[in-house]
């Protein structure tokens, strides 16, 4: 179920005054003690997650003060949608995290009351504001998501702190931003992002107009509270690569983000799934975004993206791994979502998105292995299928020229009878596209020119990047092979491989429950 689903299935959602419960600091129940959650074979290792219970979106991450802050959408009561805070997490290099006390929770009465949701960070005067979606239970009538149940109306909020570690939050009284605008009939209102340029803050927020398709709205403030509506940034184009299903016609573009990127500016959005990019260039007099080149951020897993700059300026992107099991499954698991790994972006010459895991992460390699390419097939053979990766925690890093011939890389368990956990297939005759599972990727065609095949595989979650323009993340519950080592399996010719190198990685504690 993704976002969207969850937000119009709202009947199973706990009344009031569950949703105005605040969580504890450290938020493992009785039914999921620690030494429990530590010894499940599928949390990941590398990857952030709560200690328990369910997380969704990445919320306002930012670098401040020597340490960079995740928020996130978070769960207290468990391991399922629904009671929205912010969960909260601190890092000094975007890899090691240590929990925190929860942000933010509901206030009852205030216009968040059954629910904190997805928000941005923003630097004023020396401090950090968050911007987010407060909502609220209202009569049908005043409702911004259409078919909820209960109805709820969105509204966008401020919280500031003056805690140089982002502990403590005041929240302002009323809404920065207390409705659509006007004569507008949208359906969904919410997920701020602001920025500064110049003596302006701007912001986009998501939006939907019926039978029409997505949409992101733009704003304008002088001082990041009165907000005067100014036209839409991007919108559904029909005969576009974005364009218009007509079987959703309440379609929403979550979680948009603007920004500029090396001669670029580009939007992100979530919608139907997936996270979808469009660059282009910006009219800075009218604030007028011209789309020149779109697509998608990951095939796979992923959503809700959010980026941040990290201390040198590079923009990092982050995502929500959504989980493949039923809720049902979560439940019994005690946890539900996983944060991706940073991913660092540029934009190549030709307004295309480029994404690659960011070069902190490396600092998990420890063992490493490595082919050494000889005119023997059969000992090239024999030194891949003799590498493991123990306990489904490592890197791959595969390096293969395009000629004529055909590859498959495979990853199974080490036992005899084990199936692949992922296969990644590439055919000449289809230059254009490398199939993951079965999934086709798309990708830049070229003769003789080189693959990049980057996984990293972290138990229950696997993030494949292809030339650092496809990126695919799997989500795969195995406890037979979560036991076992990985092996790694080449069909084609050996001597096409210019690089193949497998590292086992660190796990970030000395159990799965992050820090």
């Amino acid at each position: 179920m993704n976002r969207r689903q969850l937000l119009v299935s709202l009947a199973g959602v706990p009344g009031a005054a569950a949703l105005n419960r605040i969580g504890s600091a450290q938020p493992i129940t009785a039914e999921f003690p620690a030494k429990d959650l530590a010894m499940d074979p599928c949390r990941p290792q590398f990857h952030l997650l709560p200690k328990a219970n369910w997380m969704n979106d990445p919320n306002a991450p930012i670098y401040w003060k020597g340490n960079y802050h995740m928020f996130y959408q978070y769960n207290p009561d468990g391991a399922y949608w629904g009671n929205m805070h912010w969960g909260h997490a601190v890092s000094p290099d975007m890899v090691h995290w240590r929990h925190l006390p929860i942000a933010l929770a509901p206030t009852p009465g205030g216009p968040d009351s059954d629910g904190c949701f997805t928000g941005t960070a923003a630097v004023q005067d020396g401090r950090v504001a968050i911007v987010y979606t407060g909502v609220k239970v209202v009569p049908p009538e005043q409702a911004t998501i259409m078919g909820s149940a209960p109805p709820l109306r969105e509204t966008q909020c401020m919280a500031v702190s003056d805690d140089p570690d982002l502990l403590t939050w005041t929240k302002g009284s009323a809404p920065i931003l207390a409705a659509p605008p006007q004569g507008l009939q949208v359906n969904g209102f919410r997920d701020p992002s602001p920025w500064r340029r110049g003596e302006w803050w701007y912001m986009v927020t998501a939006a939907g107009i019926p039978n029409q398709g997505g949409c992101v709205l733009l704003y304008r403030s002088k001082d990041l509270r009165s907000w005067e509506y100014m036209h839409l940034l991007s919108k559904t184009d029909r005969d576009g690569p974005a364009a218009f299903n007509p079987l959703s016609p309440w379609d929403v573009w979550e979680c948009p983000e603007f920004f500029d990127l090396g001669d670029w500016h580009v939007l992100i959005y979530s919608t139907g799934r997936r996270t979808h990019w469009q660059s282009g260039k910006l009219d800075l007099e009218k604030m007028i975004f011209h789309p020149m080149q779109a697509g998608i951020m990951d095939y796979g897993s992923f959503y809700a993206a959010k980026t941040q700059l990290d201390k040198s300026g590079n923009r990092i992107l982050w995502g929500w791994i959504q989980e493949s099991r039923s809720v049902e499954e979560s439940k019994t698991a005690g946890w539900a979502g996983v944060m991706s790994l940073p991913r660092s972006l540029t934009v190549a010459g030709d307004g295309r998105l480029r994404t690659q895991v960011a070069v902190q992460v490396n600092q998990l390699r420890s063992t490493e292995q490595r082919l050494k390419v000889t005119e023997d097939e059969e000992k090239n053979q024999a030194q891949i299928n003799s590498m493991r990766l123990n306990g489904l925690c490592g890197e791959v890093l595969c390096t293969v020229r395009r000629t004529e011939e055909a590859f498959k890389l495979a990853l199974s368990g080490s036992s005899q009878n084990s199936s692949p956990v992922l296969t990644l297939r590439y055919d000449p005759h289809h230059p254009a596209q490398i199939l993951v599972d079965a999934y086709p990727l798309p990708i830049l065609p070229g003769a003789n020119k080189n693959l990049d095949i980057h996984l990293y595989i972290d138990n229950s979650v696997i993030e494949v990047f292809i030339n650092s323009e496809a990126v695919y993340t799997k989500r795969f519950y195995d406890s037979d092979i979560s036991a076992q080592s990985l092996q790694l399996q080449w069909t084609g010719r050996s001597a096409d491989i210019s690089n193949f190198q497998v590292w086992q990685l660190t796990p970030i504690s000395n159990d799965r429950l992050t820090t």
